[in-house]
Formats: C-alpha cells, structure tokens, sequence
C-alpha cells in the first residue's frame, strides 16, 4: 500500500510504503530511489505490516518492489501502475506527481 502526503513549501513528497507480512518475514524496499538496493523495513505489530517512509522528489516516477525474505520479488498491489522490467516482468511504479 502507498500513501503520499505534498508539502506546500518542498519540492518533494513524503511516500509511505506498506507491505503485509508475517512478523517472522524479512522485508525490504528497493527501487530506483536507492539504486535497487534493498533496504529493510520495520514490521508495525499494530498494523501487521511492514512500513518506511521516504522523501521523494515531486513531479517523477519511481519503478520499485519489495524483496521478501532475500529471495522473492514482489510489486505492491496498490502501485499507482506497473512498468515491464528487463526479466520480464513487471515493477511497481509509484507516481510523485500532485493528482
């Protein structure tokens, strides 16, 4: 899940990704906004979900997945849409630009 909040006075937003996963599961975020480098997410019991926030530029699109337990990709069902990869499949893609 995606949530995003605009800031009146920065060129950037404040995208909060989710994934829903057992507690036991590693989760991690890797995208073009990190040079797909995995980094982990922290698991929020309250919510059962794995959350981190990251400040990204207004105005762009970033392809991403999540890297579940260092072995298996998976997009975000609530991307704001998917890009074909070069593995032939897709990556989730969420969008900066104001709706």
């Amino acid at each position: 899940m995606l949530t995003k909040r605009f800031f009146k006075t920065k060129q950037e937003a404040e995208v909060t990704f989710e994934f829903a996963a057992e507690a036991d599961t590693h989760v991690s975020l890797a995208g073009e906004f990190n040079d797909w480098q995995p980094v982990s997410m922290k698991y929020v019991k309250k919510d059962q979900v794995f959350r981190t926030k990251l400040r990204l530029p207004i105005e762009q699109d970033f392809q991403f997945k999540y890297l579940i337990n260092e072995q298996e990709w998976q997009n975000d069902h609530a991307a704001d849409h998917y890009l074909l990869n070069e593995f032939g499949t897709d990556n989730s893609v969420v969008s900066t630009t104001r709706a």
